[in-house]
């Protein structure tokens, strides 16, 4: 996809509404709808500009994800999704584990044409994920939403959000990905935006070590992505050269990654497949477009800058013309991001620049390479 023209995954945030309380949540969620949430006349109307996209039939329309909050809470859900597939646009959803997430609920997604589910694991065990989710027994019920959805045929994704509080429970989240049969593992590096504010983030050292453990995981037979750290792709291809040249390795990886790749080996035995850490080489506004709640439109989720409105602007000028956009993906950027010889295959998170300096366009701070 030419991601100058079009994203490959537009993030729509259906409602600000949802029954959790989680530690770290983006949205800030509450227990009702926010003021301005589009309605559903709103919504069908964003859902055909979004089929502009596809100016012609060579052109790839991108992947509509409908978030929140939890989208359960949308009583015209079921139809919202109907108007996305007449329009052409393949729909995944991302809801929160509660009562509403049932088995008749996802039977009839499913025949609706929704092809991708994912789904929140914080921990591999009940202390740790119901602590930062807020909900007793939620533990278990997620793994059985999990294993639901992938008998329902759904391609099930694991999200789980890396923080201070379960990263030494990383390796046993993935044995838990491979477990219920998950397609993919897509790890959320932490950003001080929303309720996230309150959390830990790794140092860049721990970065490191993580997505290193995280290039191991990939060779189980699940993909691994990462969010809001695409310096994983420099990781990825640091690794590939090894593997295929027999380099020795400069790496100083730290004690944090020994113990997570242990017991990744102690718990799933030695990799026997390729890794599957495919990237399409998106970041914040390059192949990332989000919408909120009430029409405004971001870079991405958790970069709350205002682009403009869709409920009077066209979305399509948005992501191809706003100067902002532009700049991010030509990798218009200060400091070691913008010396970096990777800048354009990693680019930095543009969301932790801004919520660590105040600028979209600044160096990642969660990332200790030092460019050659």
């Amino acid at each position: 996809m030419n991601f100058d023209r079009t994203p490959a995954l537009v993030f729509w945030e259906t409602t600000q509404a949802c029954e959790l309380a989680c530690r770290h949540c983006r949205a800030s969620a509450m227990p009702n709808p926010g003021p301005g949430q589009l309605t559903t006349d709103e919504g069908l109307a964003l859902i055909e500009k979004l089929s502009h996209f596809r100016a012609s039939p060579t052109e790839r329309l991108p992947v509509l994800v409908l978030t929140g909050g939890d989208v359960l809470m949308r009583p015209d859900l079921f139809q919202l999704v109907s108007a996305a597939r007449l329009a052409g646009l393949s729909v995944a959803l991302a809801p929160s584990v509660t009562p509403r997430l049932t088995p008749t609920v996802l039977t009839e997604l499913r025949n609706l044409g929704v092809s991708s589910i994912s789904i929140s694991l914080d921990g591999a065990t009940p202390a740790t994920h119901q602590g930062i989710r807020g909900v007793a027994g939620h533990f278990e019920l997620t793994l059985a939403a999990l294993r639901l959805a992938t008998d329902l045929g759904f391609k099930t994704q694991v999200n789980t959000a890396v923080m201070r509080a379960n990263t030494r429970e990383l390796a046993g989240v993935a044995a838990i990905v491979k477990e219920v049969g998950a397609s993919a593992w897509e790890v959320f590096f932490l950003v001080k935006v929303g309720r996230g504010r309150d959390q830990q983030e790794l140092s860049p050292p721990e970065n490191e070590d993580v997505c290193h453990f995280l290039y191991d995981a990939s060779h189980y037979g699940f993909a691994v992505r990462t969010v809001e750290a695409p310096w994983y792709r420099r990781v990825m291809a640091e690794r590939a050269r090894e593997r295929v040249g027999g380099l020795a390795s400069a790496r100083a990886l730290g004690p944090l990654y020994q113990e997570l790749s242990e017991e990744l080996r102690h718990r799933l035995g030695p990799a026997e497949k390729a890794s599957n850490s495919a990237s399409a080489g998106t970041r914040d506004g390059k192949g990332i477009f989000f919408i909120s709640h009430d029409g405004w439109a971001f870079p991405a989720g958790f970069l709350p800058l205002r682009l403009g409105n869709v409920k009077e602007e066209d979305p399509v000028a948005i992501y191809r013309d706003h100067e902002l956009l532009k700049a991010i993906r030509r990798a218009e950027f200060s400091g070691r991001c913008g010396r970096c010889e990777l800048r354009d295959l990693c680019g930095g998170s543009r969301s932790r620049a801004w919520a660590s300096f105040g600028d979209p366009l600044g160096q990642d701070p969660a990332c200790g390479y030092v460019p050659a």
